[in-house]
């Protein structure tokens, strides 16, 4: 494994399957618009909530490897998949720092609510994550959790306002209003892209709760623990200086990712290798 980067000057790490990750992005736009932000898509291997653990695992490692080679001081995972299934093992294995979404979501929706819904992948919510991290946070909290296994492709193509989704994400919601939950978690970084559709179904009273708030304010406190965080104030011009990067058509994902970027953004084709694990 690379060596880990002690400079401020260097960018931040942010991958995720897709699109979903922008949210984490436009959040890191809002709390730290001096950092410089490398942005990667596993495009190629998406929807990742089908796969495996070790898959995962895998491809987690393969990008980190990457990022390492483009001197980044610090990985968020924007994906939820990848923070409940892989972060614990790559944090032994990587000289790097890497957060996740899942502790902050948790913690962030205990203190909102007391009967909390959670939708996310079904890998995520095979894991449990979410829920052990809650209940370790408040013993006291109800969870629920529902898969949303459509949810990305659909995303993914642009369906968003497709009647097709809201019918679909009714269906999904129906068990959680059912058990009149107060708090609803986007358990996946793809979900807040829905969040308009969500609440033509979700009762007013009900509060969202997206992790990438979260996970972004514990990146600046990291940052500032570690003294990474880049200080010194930029020209307009300069500002959120973000690379794209992903695995697969770039003008697909710069054609998706354009409806919340506010432009079509220059985007990279990038070729990930196997990762042979130091013994």
């Amino acid at each position: 494994m690379l060596t880990y980067k002690h400079d401020t000057q260097y960018p931040i790490g942010v991958f995720d399957s897709g699109v979903g990750g922008l949210t984490v992005l436009q959040e890191m736009h809002r709390q730290l618009p001096q950092e410089s932000i490398i942005y990667f898509g596993d495009t190629a291997r998406l929807p990742y909530g089908k796969r495996t653990q070790s898959e995962i695992i895998e491809y987690v490692r393969q990008i980190l490897v990457w990022m390492q080679s483009q001197s980044v001081k610090m990985v968020i995972m924007a994906c939820n998949t990848s923070s409940a299934l892989a972060l614990d093992v790559v944090r032994r294995e990587f000289d790097l720092p890497i957060l996740g979404l899942i502790l902050p979501g948790a913690r962030a929706a205990v203190k909102k609510g007391k009967r909390i819904g959670v939708i996310a992948t079904t890998a995520t919510v095979n894991s449990g994550a979410y829920t052990q991290a809650m209940l370790e946070s408040s013993p006291q909290a109800e969870v629920w959790q529902v898969d949303c296994p459509e949810f990305v492709p659909l995303i993914e193509s642009n369906r968003i306002n497709d009647p097709y989704t809201l019918q679909v994400a009714s269906e999904y919601l129906t068990p959680l209003l059912k058990a009149k939950i107060d708090t609803l978690v986007f358990g996946c970084t793809h979900y807040p892209h829905l969040k308009d559709i969500l609440r033509q179904i979700v009762p007013a009273h009900v509060r969202f709760i997206d992790p990438a708030k979260y996970v972004v304010k514990a990146a600046m406190q990291e940052l500032d623990i570690l003294g990474l965080r880049h200080s010194e104030g930029r020209s307009a011009g300069n500002r959120n200086l973000t690379k794209f990067y992903v695995s697969g058509d770039p003008e697909q994902f710069a054609q998706v990712s354009s409806r919340w970027l506010g432009k079509v953004p220059s985007v990279e084709n990038v070729s990930l290798s196997p990762v042979e694990l130091l013994s």
